[in-house]
C-alpha cells in the first residue's frame, strides 16, 4: 500500500445491492438459498466424480476442477455480501478486500481457462477417439491444470498489485456488494490508466485466447460430427457438448460485458445486478446444467441413491 496521502483510508465501506431494510431480507433469503444451493451442488459434483469410477476421464476431471473454482470464487463474495444485508456496519479492511478480489479473479480466471480446456477435451474426444486416452493421458491433465492455476494466480496478483498500490485517499465508500476493480477505480484520487490498460491486455488476452480455443475446437467438432453417418451417433456427439456450450456461452458473456469497456461507461447500480448474476447465479447453474443434461452424472447419481 502507498503511503502518505493514501494513509486516510484503513478500510472499505459496502455501499450494497439496496437501501430498502424489506428488499435486503427479501434478498437475503433469496441469496441464502442459492449459496446453499451452490455449495451443496458444487460439493456434491466433486464428491460424485471422485467416487464413481466411471467418471475418471478426462472430461470430468476438469468439471470436478470447474465446480472448485465456482465454489471458490463464490464463496469468496457470497457469505459477506449475505453477512452485509443484515447487518448495518458493511465495512472491510483493506487486506481483506484484497485477499477477496485476489481469490476472486484468480479462480475466474480459472474457470475461463478450464472451459477452454473442456472445449479441447472435447475435440479430442470426437475427433481423435482412437488417440484420446494418449493425447489426453494423466499427465498431459494435470500439466493443463497447473497451467489454468498458474495463469489464474499470475493474472491475479497483478491485478490486485496494481489496484490497491493506487491512492484511496477521498471516499472509502464502494457502491457495490464486492471489492471489484471497476467500483474501486472510481473511488481513487490516483491516475488509472495503468490499470484500464492492465485489463485490456492481460484479462483481455486470456478472453480472447479461451474464447478462440473454445470456437477453434467446436468448428473442427462440428467438422467430425457432421462425418458421422448415424443421426443417432451425430445426436449423442452433440449432447455431450450442448451443456459446456451453454456453460460458455453464459460464463463468457457475462464477463464480456462487465469488464471490457471504458470506465466511464460504468453504471454501478445498473452493473451491480450482473455481477450477482456472474458471482452468484452463475456457480449455482454450473452443476446444475451438466448433471441435468449430463447421462453419465445422472447414471451415477442413481447408482449413488440405489447404494443409500
Amino acid at each position: 500500500m502507498n503511503k502518505g496521502n493514501c494513509s486516510s483510508v484503513n478500510e472499505f465501506i459496502f455501499l450494497g445491492i439496496t437501501n430498502n431494510s424489506e428488499m435486503k431480507v427479501i434478498l437475503f433469503i433469496t441469496f441464502l438459498f442459492i449459496q446453499f444451493v451452490t455449495l451443496l451442488a458444487n460439493v456434491g459434483m466433486i464428491i460424485l466424480i471422485r467416487m464413481d469410477k466411471h467418471l475418471h476421464i478426462p472430461m470430468y476431471f476438469f468439471l470436478s476442477h470447474l465446480s472448485f473454482s465456482d465454489l471458490c470464487y463464490s464463496t469468496a463474495i457470497g457469505p459477506k455480501m449475505l453477512v452485509d444485508l443484515l447487518s448495518e456496519n458493511s465495512s472491510i479492511s483493506i487486506v481483506g478486500c484484497a485477499l477477496q478480489f485476489l481469490t476472486f479473479c484468480m479462480f475466474a480466471d480459472a474457470e475461463c481457462l478450464l472451459l477452454a480446456v473442456m472445449a479441447f477435451d472435447r475435440y479430442q474426444a470426437i475427433s481423435n477417439p482412437l488417440l484420446y486416452t494418449v493425447n489426453m493421458s494423466n499427465t498431459v491433465c494435470y500439466l493443463f491444470l497447473v497451467v489454468v492455476y498458474l495463469v489464474g494466480m499470475t493474472d491475479a496478483l497483478i491485478h490486485t498489485t496494481l489496484t490497491f498500490h493506487l491512492c484511496f485517499c477521498g471516499s472509502n465508500e464502494i457502491n457495490h456488494f464486492f471489492c471489484d476493480i471497476p467500483a474501486l477505480l472510481l473511488i481513487s484520487c490516483s491516475d488509472t490508466q495503468i490499470n484500464e490498460l492492465a485489463i485490456f491486455t492481460i484479462f483481455g488476452f486470456i478472453e480472447l485466447s479461451t474464447i478462440s480455443g473454445v470456437l477453434v475446437s467446436y468448428c473442427y467438432i462440428i467438422s467430425s460430427v457432421l462425418k458421422i453417418r448415424s443421426a443417432e451417433g451425430r445426436f449423442k456427439a452433440f449432447s455431450t457438448c450442448a451443456s459446456h456450450l451453454m456453460a460458455v456461452a453464459i460464463f463468457q458473456g457475462t464477463i464480456l460485458f462487465m469488464y471490457f469497456r471504458p470506465t466511464t461507461s460504468y453504471s454501478l447500480d445498473q452493473d451491480k445486478m450482473t455481477s450477482l448474476f456472474y458471482t452468484l447465479v452463475i456457480p449455482m447453474l454450473n452443476p446444475l446444467i451438466y448433471s441435468l443434461r449430463n447421462k453419465d452424472v445422472k447414471e451415477a447419481l442413481q447408482k449413488l441413491r440405489n447404494k443409500w
